[in-house]
């Protein structure tokens, strides 16, 4: 078997030619292509890279604020029923207050009520029992009260400083001695007793005082010498009104 050396150099050369071609028509391009298709992948793949890490930057910040949002909220609820619990005890406090110085309110006014009320029920059993002495007394109105009450009268005249017995006796319309209604008084023993008592001899004139009850008493525009029934009254009644 004979080989062809010119063919095989010929298809060789035709080889090298065809090799030749397709790099410079087909692989370059195509390699091109690759390259800058590559490119394109490499940069829409950066792109894409770039894009989810600043979709992830902004989830972040999104779940951040979530976070600060549910923060504050907790805050502000926390915040709240804090005031409001303040509020409510402070409302309470208030309430009770209130209500305890109304109770002490009533209980001071129903204090006072009972109070009036006794001291009325103190008085008037007072008067009614004033009223009934001042009838019995006005049945002890004989002679013999009548001696006694000018007894009274003389010892109370006595009593009286000099100057202010001068000073009675020097009355220029003179005195009146009065007596209860009804009495028959025996005007000549009263009219000595009288000028002894003041050692002097002043006018004297009688009339009477039905609420005297019994009794003799000395007056003038300017004095008045209570001797009676009525003025031991008068300062019972004063005594148990003070009581009262």
């Amino acid at each position: 078997m004979s080989i062809d050396i010119w063919g095989l150099g010929l298809q060789a050369v035709n080889v090298l030619i065809l090799i030749w071609l397709l790099s410079r028509v087909f692989w370059r391009p195509v390699a091109a292509a690759i390259v800058a298709r590559q490119q394109a992948s490499t940069a829409m793949l950066d792109k894409a890279q770039a894009a989810q890490t600043a979709a992830e930057a902004e989830m972040s910040k999104a779940k951040a604020a979530r976070d600060g949002i549910a923060a504050e909220r907790l805050k502000a609820l926390a915040a709240a029923q804090t005031e409001a619990a303040a509020a409510t005890k402070a409302a309470l406090s208030t309430a009770v207050t209130k209500a305890e110085a109304m109770q002490a309110a009533a209980a001071a006014e129903i204090a006072k009520d009972r109070a009036d009320a006794s001291k009325a029920d103190a008085e008037q059993a007072a008067q009614l029992a004033l009223q009934i002495a001042a009838k019995l007394l006005s049945r002890l109105n004989g002679p013999l009260v009548q001696s006694a009450f000018l007894d009274l009268l003389v010892q109370a005249i006595a009593k009286l400083p000099e100057a202010e017995r001068a000073a009675i006796a020097a009355t220029p319309e003179g005195l009146e001695i009065v007596v209860a209604a009804g009495v028959v008084a025996d005007q000549k023993a009263i009219k000595a007793a009288v000028h002894k008592a003041l050692a002097a001899k002043p006018a004297l004139h009688f009339v009477t005082d039905p609420a005297l009850l019994a009794g003799v008493e000395l007056r003038s525009p300017h004095f008045a010498l209570h001797n009676s029934w009525r003025a031991d009254l008068a300062l019972i009644e004063q005594a148990v009104h003070d009581a009262a």
